[in-house]
């Protein structure tokens, strides 16, 4: 097996087609077709089924393809290796995220140490951006839920007490009150957070242990959205207070009987906690905990 026909087959399967793979790796179409048919007759294996104009990957063509990331990252980490004599004066580091609060503090003071690495972002689910950093998509994660994973080095970097806000004239928030009680919320109008966000479950977990069962109208994957649907008075919502953003429609107050949190925690695979790029940012991170 030759390594530009690994190549041209990791490419296809990342690009999903071989006109998108070639114009990556600024080939012809036809040089890359030919590489990943070798491979195949080689090895007397198929890896792609042709349908719909794009290439799908056989269980065979899943399997190399896993392979085949792990190598290529490899690689990369050799790269990163071979420029640590220029102290990190070059490179690029790969972020995946569930939301831009506490990532864009790390990455700020990354930045400011280390102003010649090329930095990008991606914004997702925990789902995605765990699967983003498993796969070797991204360098690191930053992620506010993490299930016990011996493939995964985690360190909690900020834990933040999530607080209730609502429209300003809303009854929870009368000018008198300095907080509300788990036990108001019962029955209240509500708009949430979709199922699998870390506010959500934290603050589910809280009100099922004291048996408060809000009247819950709107369901919104978006942060933004959620802040949208409580200023119009369409319910009151929970945020985590380092998440919240002032607006004069609305006001927040922190709950009085109940600690409820949202953590951030620093993510990247167990086996490239080492790698000189992925170490730096984790190092100038930790300097900004919040524990």
């Amino acid at each position: 097996m030759r390594y530009t026909q690994l190549r041209a087959f990791h490419a296809v399967a990342q690009a999903g087609t071989v006109t998108a793979a070639a114009q990556a790796l600024h080939v012809s179409q036809p040089t890359l077709t030919t590489q990943i048919r070798a491979l195949e007759e080689h090895y007397a294996v198929e890896l792609f089924v042709r349908t719909g104009g794009r290439l799908h990957l056989t269980e065979a063509g899943r399997q190399l393809q896993q392979i085949a990331q792990r190598l290529f990252a490899d690689e990369a980490e050799a790269r990163h290796f071979l420029l640590e004599s220029q102290g990190l004066r070059t490179g690029h580091l790969q972020m995946g995220a569930v939301g831009p609060f506490h990532a864009t503090e790390m990455l700020v003071a990354f930045h400011a140490r280390y102003p010649q690495i090329e930095i990008s972002v991606s914004v997702g689910n925990s789902q995605r951006v765990l699967q983003d950093l498993l796969e070797f998509h991204t360098d690191v994660a930053v992620l506010a839920y993490v299930e016990n994973d011996p493939r995964l080095w985690v360190s909690q970097y900020s834990k933040d007490a999530i607080i209730v806000f609502a429209r300003s004239d809303h009854p929870l928030l009368r000018p008198e009150r300095t907080g509300v009680r788990i036990s108001e919320l019962h029955g209240v109008a509500m708009v949430a957070r979709e199922l699998g966000s870390n506010t959500r479950r934290a603050t589910d977990a809280a009100m099922k242990k004291a048996g408060v069962k809000p009247k819950i109208i709107m369901e919104i994957g978006s942060r933004e959205a959620v802040r949208e649907a409580v200023a119009s008075g369409v319910g009151f919502g929970v945020v985590s207070s380092a998440e919240y953003v002032p607006d004069s429609r609305i006001a927040c107050l922190p709950f009085l009987d109940v600690e409820i949190y949202n953590d951030s925690n620093i993510v990247c695979l167990r086996d490239r906690r080492n790698s000189r790029l992925i170490k730096a940012f984790i190092d100038s991170a930790l300097e900004k905990s919040k524990i």
